[in-house]
């Protein structure tokens, strides 16, 4: 299998099942002399890990962090730095009954068709539970592109079709959904109730932002800063869309309300999103992301099986409703190993 690499200079691999021994990342081209340790990953981690949300899976998951290499007297020494999570709530038994029955929204049928041969312990490298190693991988980038004043900040806006009205980013941190809005925050937990009791599940929208990403990022052509950040998000399982600025509100706009006026002090408004012609312009990247409803629910679903037989599936065990908030740091890590890869290119003019 190909493809388990991200980044061309900020160079990421993961590797691991959901139901394996471990997962974990190799990060290699960090620079050296970036302040580093396991508890700095481990902020990350804790805040993406299973059972820390009403819409969360019960498997409950520790993953804690360790440096195999890389890192020395709490620096980045510029070798590969190797990190691994280990497994320690994994119930392949739930899965047993599936393992010849593939499971509508799920990856089964298009990795035998392709392989011939599939992990069904929990969809093996096609489980949303790969995304832990991305956030291990990004909560380094994150140190990296602290040292630049470059920040990352996603939170939800949209979540079972309850919206935000507005974004407040202090509140985001101080609830399970990471809601940017405080007033849509009683309406997405009673959403999420409500959805639970049927045996369904929901999906949402997540914004990411970027703050201090100097201008000058990205190539005009095919390597355009926004199509690496769209394609980086696209890699994430959930995520059905990307939109970058106005999004596609923009097809609606007339090009006098579309341009962003320039002046002596930066621009008036944003619906570049922080990018255009395909380099970043200084101003706040903004991304959103359309985050699809989970696909193992325990309704009655219509399916066939391996041995082309068809049938109906209802699927138990251990799941989330919906994959908001854990999904949230998993933007935030794939968003900043975009950016940590990009101020490393060679022809970006710091």
């Amino acid at each position: 299998m190909a493809g388990n690499s991200f980044g061309r200079i900020f160079r990421v691999t993961t590797w691991g099942e959901s139901h394996g021994k471990a997962l974990g990342a190799v990060v290699d081209g960090c620079p050296p002399g970036v302040p580093l340790c396991e508890e700095d990953i481990q902020a990350d981690l804790d805040r993406r890990k299973p059972g820390s949300s009403p819409a969360s899976t019960k498997r409950r998951e520790p993953d804690r962090v360790e440096i195999l290499s890389g890192v020395f007297e709490g620096k980045t020494t510029g070798t590969p730095i190797s990190l691994v999570i280990f497994n320690k709530d994994a119930r392949s038994s739930d899965y047993g009954r599936l393992a010849r029955t593939y499971r509508p929204g799920h990856a089964d049928i298009t990795y035998d068709q392709k392989y011939g041969i599939r992990d069904w312990r929990g969809g093996g490298r096609s489980s949303g539970r790969e995304t832990v190693a991305r956030v291990a991988a990004g909560a380094v980038a994150r140190k990296f592109l602290q040292q630049h004043g470059i920040t990352v900040k996603a939170y939800t806006v949209a979540l079972g079709g309850v919206k935000c009205e507005k974004v407040d980013e202090d509140f985001v941190e101080k609830n399970p959904l990471y809601c940017a809005d405080p007033d849509a925050l009683p309406k997405m937990l009673d959403r999420i109730a409500e959805v639970k009791k049927t045996g369904d599940s929901i999906g949402g929208v997540v914004e990411i932002r970027v703050r201090g990403c100097p201008a000058g990022l990205g190539e005009p052509v095919f390597d355009k800063l926004d199509a690496r950040i769209a394609g980086a998000l696209m890699s994430i399982g959930a995520i059905k869309g990307v939109e970058i600025g106005s999004g596609f509100a923009a097809a609606e706009m007339l090009g006098s309300q579309h341009n962003d006026p320039i002046t002596l002090e930066g621009y008036k408004t944003n619906n570049a999103g922080g990018v255009l012609g395909g380099i970043s312009t200084g101003a706040d990247i903004i991304a959103r992301v359309a985050v699809k409803p989970i696909p193992s629910i325990s309704l009655p679903q219509e399916t066939i099986t391996a041995n082309g037989e068809s049938t109906i599936i209802k699927i138990t065990g251990r799941h989330d409703v919906s994959a908001i908030p854990r999904i949230v740091p998993v933007c935030e890590a794939m968003m900043l190993l975009v950016i940590a890869d990009f101020m490393l290119h060679p022809f970006f003019r710091k």
